[in-house]
């Protein structure tokens, strides 16, 4: 019964998605499988210092007791297209399907903070190389990000953590990856599915890979040309329901050794959809249905180049 009502789900996000625009040319490639060396090479090593989470935030801000939603750094240097066209026309849509990656499920305990801290590095780790490798084969630099993982109350570039709300964030200003341990699974209903997590942090993750390719630089500074609220809503939703897709990608490039069943693809669903909008005031991560909907386009094509919502009609962006 559990498995049937996990098909009918994914059966209702995919109805949904049925108006999704069809890839252009130069994505419809088969996706590559990393070669295990390099898989040992690009996680070998790695800082363990840091993470994620829902938020993305400024390098400047106006209060300092809270981590403030927009702003950032300049464009990361390495990306080809410049103006408005780093939005709709970037190198990064053009790299073809992620790379598979073989990254088998961590355990997981979220009630044990030491276990989930574990457990975040060693998706970090499959994070780290996936985007790693996308960014080669489009010939983009790529800096991974600084990890922090929060225990207790700090500081960082974009403000003071944890703030309301707030249990995980992105800070462009030092390309830091802000996770509170213990303050994600109270966030996440205490949610006992490590797809929830994977899905958390695939998303924040995906605020570094806009970073990276100057996607998340040009749309801070396009939004703070926007008077009108509204304006700017839109293009922070366009921001954060990219980064559903991107971390989708993510999430089917590690679905064979994962594994992602249909039943974590549901919850992972699921758990899109309660982090949208709630309510139709100040609207900026899309209404629950759009959140599903780009994940599972995410997941489906496997492509950054599906995850253009720069050019997406209103209504898929609502």
């Amino acid at each position: 019964m559990a498995q049937s009502r996990a098909h009918t789900r994914l059966a209702d996000v995919r109805a949904r998605d049925a108006r999704r625009y069809e890839l252009p040319d130069y994505a419809r490639r088969t996706r590559r499988r990393l070669n295990p060396a390099v898989t040992m090479v690009l996680l070998t090593g790695l800082s363990a210092i840091g993470l994620a989470g829902f938020v993305s935030v400024s390098a400047m801000f106006t209060d300092p007791g809270r981590p403030t939603a927009g702003g950032g750094a300049a464009a990361a240097s390495g990306a080809a297209a410049s103006g408005p066209d780093v939005l709709t026309d970037n190198p990064l849509y053009k790299g073809g399907q992620l790379t598979e990656v073989t990254c088998p499920a961590p355990e997981l305990e979220p009630d044990d903070p030491e276990s989930m801290a574990s457990f975040l590095h060693e998706i970090t780790d499959c994070l780290d190389a996936a985007w790693s490798e996308e960014f080669t084969e489009t010939d983009m630099a790529f800096e991974r990000p600084t990890r922090v993982y929060w225990y207790a109350s700090g500081q960082s570039p974009c403000g003071n953590f944890p703030a309301e709300g707030t249990a995980a964030f992105y800070c462009q200003a030092n390309k830091g990856l802000y996770l509170g341990v213990e303050d994600i699974v109270r966030n996440s209903g205490d949610s006992r599915h490590p797809e929830a997590y994977t899905f958390l942090l695939s998303h924040e993750y995906a605020h570094h890979v806009q970073g990276e390719a100057g996607i998340l630089g040009y749309f801070h500074s396009a939004r703070g040309g926007k008077d009108r609220a509204q304006d700017r809503h839109l293009l922070t939703r366009r921001s954060e329901l990219q980064a559903n897709c991107l971390g989708g990608t993510f999430l089917g490039a590690i679905g064979d050794t994962f594994p992602i069943t249909d039943r974590a693809q549901a919850n992972i669903l699921k758990d899109a959809e309660r982090r949208g909008d709630a309510t139709t005031d100040d609207r900026t991560h899309g209404s629950p249905a759009n959140g599903g909907m780009w994940t599972a386009h995410g997941m489906d094509r496997g492509d950054p180049a599906a995850c253009n919502t720069w050019i997406a009609r209103e209504d898929l962006v609502e």
